[in-house]
């Protein structure tokens, strides 16, 4: 049985609203694997800039950040990572001597994976959106030498993505004609409630490789269809496994438990708990 004492670390998710949270799910049952006196909670506020003061004032040690405070956060944190930066998006927060310091582990959960299955560097890349997470994933993966297009319904969004990432921008009609390596599908179309919508054609898609960062469902329409037409897909909950991961790390200085972890979020999508 854990115990709570003083020396309890104290870590947790800052975000609004926060009805159903798979975050303190995986990470309590890390930090019980890993025998750490640490204890991760949900805050639910209205009021970013005081929750991040009082919770550096007792002594919180980390945070991961979920909407809508991604982009907002930033104007809070005394330092950030160069990838969030870059991306100009943070999820996750570390104290330093009671300074928040800002980090995007969501860009390195993609690339991981991605990269159980496969090298990146080299390879085509087709990110489908042009969203804050489409903008990060793009980030990661042009880092690691990977060629990049852009698909999007919304031009003007989509050029301007493109443009960030080096990359080039191909409206949706030409979907069908791209010989992609890999196709990671960015929007919020297919997510529950709405399990029967897809954000693109799967037939249009012709890639080895497709991850749709949806993770409830666990497997979407469109991941579905893919894997039909033989493509090899990857869930969302791979790269919500990973980024979770990442943020232990970078709380704790430890190899994050990944089988336990992976076990607690997927026994927690099956119990229902339907948001991050």
């Amino acid at each position: 049985m854990r115990v709570i004492d003083s020396q309890t670390k104290l870590y947790g998710v800052i975000g609004h609203p926060l009805t159903h949270t798979l975050s303190p799910t995986i990470h309590n049952a890390a930090f019980e694997a890993t025998h750490l006196n640490a204890v991760y909670l949900a805050f639910d506020t209205l009021f970013l800039e005081k929750a991040l003061h009082g919770l550096a004032a007792i002594g919180c040690q980390g945070l991961s950040v979920t909407i809508p405070y991604k982009e907002p956060i930033i104007d809070y944190v005394s330092d950030i990572d160069p990838t969030a930066k870059k991306i100009g998006a943070v999820n996750t927060l570390v104290n330093k001597s009671g300074s928040w310091i800002g980090y995007n582990t969501d860009a390195t959960g993609a690339l991981h994976a991605i990269e159980e299955l496969c090298e990146v560097s080299g390879r085509h890349c087709t990110i489908l959106g042009a969203g804050g997470a489409a903008r990060a994933i793009g980030f990661a993966l042009r880092e690691k030498g990977c060629h990049i297009s852009v698909v999007n319904r919304s031009r003007p969004r989509g050029e301007k993505l493109a443009q960030e990432l080096d990359a080039e921008y191909l409206p949706l009609n030409k979907l069908a004609m791209i010989n992609t390596d890999i196709v990671v599908q960015t929007t919020p179309v297919g997510m529950y409630p709405k399990v029967n919508d897809v954000p693109f054609d799967p037939a249009k898609v012709r890639a080895q490789i497709v991850m749709d960062i949806i993770y409830n469902p666990f497997e979407t329409r469109f991941l579905r269809q893919c894997k039909e037409q033989g493509a090899t897909t990857i869930p969302g909950a791979r790269m919500f496994l990973h980024q979770a991961a990442e943020q232990f790390r970078l709380w704790t200085g430890k190899e994050p438990p990944m089988e336990v972890m992976e076990k607690a979020l997927l026994q927690s999508l099956r119990k229902g708990h339907l948001a991050r």
